[in-house]
This record gives structure tokens, sequence and C-alpha cells, in this order.
């Protein structure tokens, strides 16, 4: 019976996860976090490190999913990684010297607000416009930027992925899917350095919890990533905005709960 009611957490976490993934860029740890803490009684610091490893193969795959549908801008994708890579782990080490009830509600109201926004101001900037904006100072805006996702998405385990969306597309001026694309190769890469961290400092997790959180993710991330290439920028607005107020408000739910 335990078994059974740990396969559903992690089905439904994984689930959750995966779309927010694939759509949105979202980092899993937003969803699979708070339900292994709420349900399965995890310790937070270890739920984060299974969410952020989750995260690795799902956000690869999506990743190679947008690239080949030609959505993914590596170049400046790079620029912005190596500063988030170096600030995930300096914001996963300052996450262990405090308290696991300041982790996870920032990302929780980001979730909930963000989808609100794609909602009713969606992102309809097209690739065209993207090129009008300077390298030089694009450039300049992602190192900047990657700091602080970086250092958010190590400390919280989550959030980075809805910080890197919101800024590839309110300030670097990314069109949707791009931004989206950009977003899950690099969270790839940052989620790998976060859970490679929190298992270095906290220990190893639960194998079978991890194992069917991480088939999960990436199963229903590549659902997601397949779909929202296909889907035109108004209807994708909509799900992923859809999608992200849900999740935001069971996160919210089960947070009540933990």
């Amino acid at each position: 019976m335990k078994i059974l009611f740990t396969l559903l957490v992690t089905f439904f976490a994984g689930m959750g996860a995966g779309l927010g993934t694939g759509f949105a860029g979202m980092s899993a740890a937003a969803v699979i976090s708070p339900m292994l803490i709420t349900f399965l009684g995890m310790e937070p610091y270890m739920a984060v490190g299974i969410a952020l490893s989750s995260d690795v193969l799902a956000s690869a795959v999506s990743a190679y999913t947008y690239k080949k549908n030609g959505n993914l801008d590596v170049k400046n994708g790079l620029i912005m990684m190596v500063s988030v890579l170096v600030f995930t782990v300096v914001g996963s080490w300052v996450s262990s010297l405090v308290p696991s009830t300041t982790m996870g509600t920032f990302s929780v109201f980001m979730t909930f607000l963000l989808g609100i926004k794609f909602i009713v101001r969606p992102v309809m900037t097209t690739k065209e416009a993207m090129q009008g904006v300077s390298a030089k100072k694009r450039a300049i805006q992602s190192v900047i930027c990657g700091v602080l996702i970086g250092f958010i998405c190590g400390f919280v385990g989550a959030g980075g992925g809805m910080m890197m969306l919101l800024i590839l597309t309110s300030v670097l001026g990314y069109e949707l899917k791009t931004a989206v694309g950009t977003s899950v190769f690099i969270m790839a890469f940052t989620a790998l350095t976060g859970a490679v961290s929190h298992f270095a400092i906290g220990g190893m997790p639960d194998w079978t919890v991890w194992i069917l959180c991480v088939v999960f993710t990436l199963l229903w991330a590549r659902i997601a990533a397949v779909f929202a290439n296909k889907a035109t920028p108004k209807t994708l607005n909509r799900v992923t905005g859809v999608i992200l107020v849900i999740l935001g408000i069971v996160v919210m739910a089960f947070s009540m709960f933990a």
C-alpha cells in the first residue's frame, strides 16, 4: 500500500512538474518539493534535491524539442548560463544554513502571478522583433540577470525557471517559444548543479522516490514540449498561463497542509 501511495504522489508531482517545464520552463521543484514534503513527509532540503534532479532530463529533452523546432537561442543562453551556474551553487550553500520554512514560498507566488500575466498580457513578440535588440546590451543584461536567477534557483530550489522566463520575455525581448526553449536549456544545467550541490551537502535521496519523479517528470515534459512547439503564440500564452495559475493554486494549497 505504501509503494502504491508513493507511486500516486510521484505520478501527479511529475505530471505537474513536467507540464510546467515543457510549457513554461518552470523548475520541477515548484511542484515536486511541496508534494513530497506534504504527502511523503520528506525533509524539505532533500525534497528540493530530488526535484532539481528530476528537472535535469526533463529540461534537456524539452530543450532538444525546442531546438529542433528552431526555438532556442544557444549563444545568448550560454552567456546567461555561466553566471546562473556559479550563483546556483552559492544559493544552494546559503539555503542549507537557513530554516527550511523559508524555502519555496517565493516561487509559488511567482508561478501564480506569472500565469495571470500570460493570460492578461500575453507575450506576442516576434522573432523579427528579437533581432532588433543590441547584442552587447543583451549580453550585459544576461550576465546581471543570470546572477540573480542562479542565486534564487539554488536558494529555494525553484523560481529560477520562472525568473528566467519573465526576464527573457520582458527584459530581453524574446518571443515566448524561444524564451521557453532557452529557459529549459539553461535549467538543464542549473538543475544538475543544484541537485549535485544538494546531495553533496544533504546526503543521498530515497532512490525509489527519485526514480519515479525523474521518469514521470520526463514523460510529461516531453508531451508538453511537443504540444507547445506546434501551438500558435496566442494559444501557447493562454495554455501556459492557465497551467501556471493552476499549479500555483495547487502548490499553495499543499503548502498550507505541510
